[in-house]
This record gives C-alpha cells, structure tokens and sequence, in this order.
C-alpha cells in the first residue's frame, strides 16, 4: 500500500515537474505595447502564476467561442466533422496555421472530405488571427485550462488601435 501511494506521488510529482518545465520553455521571449512574442517573433500567450492571461489569449478565447466552436468544439477539442486544435497546433507553426484560416483547405481521404472554409475577408476572424493563435496554442500546450480564463491583463492601447484600423472604426 505504502509502495502504491508512494509511485503515486513520485508520478504526480514528475507531472507537476513536466508541467513547470513546459511552462518555463512556453514564456514569451519580449513584449511590446501588451503584446507578447516567442523567439522567432511570433505571437505568444503570457500566463502569470496567478493564471493571469494576457489580453490577446483573453481576446482568443472569447472570438474563438464566437466563430470557431460550432465546428472545431469547445476549446479546440474538435468534433465529428472538424479536427480537434488543440492537437493540431502541436505541430503547425504560426505561418500555416495564418494560412489555413485566411486561404482554407481541404482534406480529402478515404471516403472522407474535410472543408475547411476560407476566412479572409471575415473580419470577425481576420482582425484575431494572433488572438486565437496564442489562445489555441496555451490551450495546445496545457498552458491553459478548458475554462474561460478568470483573470486577464487590461486591453493595451494598441489592441484597440488595431482592432479600430481592422474593422474600420
């Protein structure tokens, strides 16, 4: 008995370990204007101890649950007819997860076709492209739980200047 509660512990002890490590290589390399950025200088989450989120993976999570969910599922786990995100941002970079929703794509096999539409001209996606990158991507590193973020930094200035030239306000 002793034996079983003490692998238990030394498991989830290796987990939280695991967990802190990923969360130690998952912190944003700057930040600028509210806005942070990895080392290849694309857009990255910030979560603070306190489960503070940055603005942007905040923003993510609500246009996310506005536009992506009726097919991709609540937060990113996918459905019968579109693949969970959560899995897939494990292995697509920044570029081509840009390219997929601004230009679409479609999978097609064995007996199974996939459509991906375009969203390029739907501002309510292409004005949150990085917003529901680095949302998806703490969620594709379980940065982030499958909850509505509970605290968030305030909206920086330069979100609501961009949101504003985007959608023409």
């Amino acid at each position: 008995m002793r034996r079983a509660a003490a692998l238990t512990l030394t498991s989830l002890l290796a987990v939280a370990a695991l967990a802190a490590a990923k969360a130690e290589n998952a912190k944003p390399a700057r930040e600028e204007n509210g806005k942070y950025f990895d080392a290849g200088d694309n857009p990255a989450y910030s979560i603070k101890a306190d489960g503070t989120v940055d603005w942007y993976t905040y923003s993510g999570y609500r246009r996310y649950h506005a536009e992506c969910h009726t097919c991709h599922g609540p937060d990113g786990m996918g459905s019968s007819y579109a693949p969970a995100l959560v899995d897939s941002l494990k292995n697509l970079d920044y570029q081509h997860f840009i390219e997929i929703v601004i230009q679409g794509r479609q999978n097609v096999n064995s007996g199974q076709q996939n459509v991906m539409p375009s969203f390029g001209t739907n501002n309510n996606v292409a004005c949150y492209l990085d917003d529901l990158y680095v949302y998806l991507k703490a969620r594709s590193d379980g940065a982030l739980d499958r909850v509505r973020p509970g605290k968030r930094e305030d909206k920086p200035q330069a979100a609501i200047d961009a949101e504003k030239t985007c959608l023409g306000g």
